[in-house]
């Protein structure tokens, strides 16, 4: 499944140009446009050295970040798994901080907190059941991969537009089809993993999903580019309340007290994640604004009724004299 999805990431360039030819004004040619976007891996493009040296490595962690996900969707609710995918902003954060150096935040420590205390949790919430905590590790090394995909990016290839993402995204799906073929094949002959004939697959299930994983890899990148990227990272953790709804109304899970206090607490640590670093400036210009504000609507408030005052002595023939 994993495999067979991350090869339609081939499409994406193609996508991405048939929207260039829809909108811009000043057309390109195909390979004068790819070439353009080939800029994401250097000055010279995209080489045999940099097409094996830089998307090996991102092949091989997308590739873990997806599999590892379906194997915990084996031993979880989607929901929990949902939830626990979340902790990798937590670990981006980690991981930033040690190797990019960025800025230290007390209050994304206190989100890492957070996420491993769901994590603990979440594990517990079925008292440490043996399935349980094998897919909350599957879960947690899923989006350890995440997290680690996106630092390497931003360490090796730094910020991408939308053209170069779609660019570097169908060279993984390439290199996808070309060297990880062969990794479902010794899955299959190993017996780590079996399918029946090609014939009675599910197709259908199979193209859909690799259709949505398409649709939702176009509209991240989209989203980035049109709107703000804090909005992307919200839809992410809006994933885990319409998962929820779904498991409630197909009656696969009861949710007890633990599991839901460790999917609020994960929600809450991936939310604080989102905060700006300036958040506690901005915190603090924002209440001396609403001061001032305050301030300025109680002196009108005093002149308006020193006026109206003024205004009835005048009305009874009496002069008010200000005092020093």
């Amino acid at each position: 499944m994993t495999w067979f999805s991350t090869n339609w990431n081939i499409m994406f360039f193609p996508v991405y140009y048939s929207g260039h030819l829809a909108t811009a004004q000043e057309k390109q040619s195909p390979m004068k446009k790819f070439r353009e976007c080939s800029r994401i891996f250097g000055e010279d493009g995209l080489t045999l050295k940099l097409f094996l040296k830089r998307t090996a490595p991102f092949s091989i962690l997308w590739t873990l970040t997806n599999y590892l996900y379906l194997l915990a969707l084996k031993k979880l609710t989607a929901t929990d798994v949902s939830a626990l995918f979340c902790c990798n902003k937590a670990f981006v954060f980690l991981l930033s901080w040690i190797v990019l150096k960025d800025r230290f935040m007390g209050v994304r420590i206190v989100a890492a907190i957070m996420a491993i205390t769901g994590i603990v949790m979440m594990a517990y919430a079925d008292n440490f059941h043996a399935d349980s905590i094998i897919g909350v590790a599957f879960a947690v090394g899923s989006a350890s991969t995440s997290a680690l995909y996106k630092v390497l990016f931003k360490m090796f290839l730094g910020s991408a537009n939308f053209g170069e993402a779609a660019h570097f995204i169908s060279t993984l799906g390439f290199f996808n089809l070309i060297f990880i073929s062969f990794t479902p094949v010794i899955l299959y002959f190993t017996k780590v993993e079996h399918w029946s004939s090609f014939a009675a697959l599910p197709w259908g299930c199979l193209c859909g999903m690799a259709g949505l994983w398409l649709a939702f890899n176009i509209l991240v990148n989209v989203g980035v580019v049109l709107t703000y990227p804090i909005l992307i990272s919200i839809g992410t953790v809006l994933s885990v309340p319409g998962n929820a709804a779904v498991d409630l109304l197909k009656q696969e899970v009861i949710f007890n007290v633990v599991r839901l206090a460790a999917t609020i607490i994960i929600c809450i640590g991936f939310l604080l994640m989102l905060l700006p670093e300036e958040w506690d400036e901005i915190t603090l210009r924002f209440i001396n604004s609403l001061k001032e504000k305050k301030s300025e609507e109680h002196v009108d408030d005093i002149t308006d009724s020193s006026t109206h005052l003024r205004s009835r002595s005048r009305a009874n023939g009496t002069v008010s004299i200000p005092l020093a």
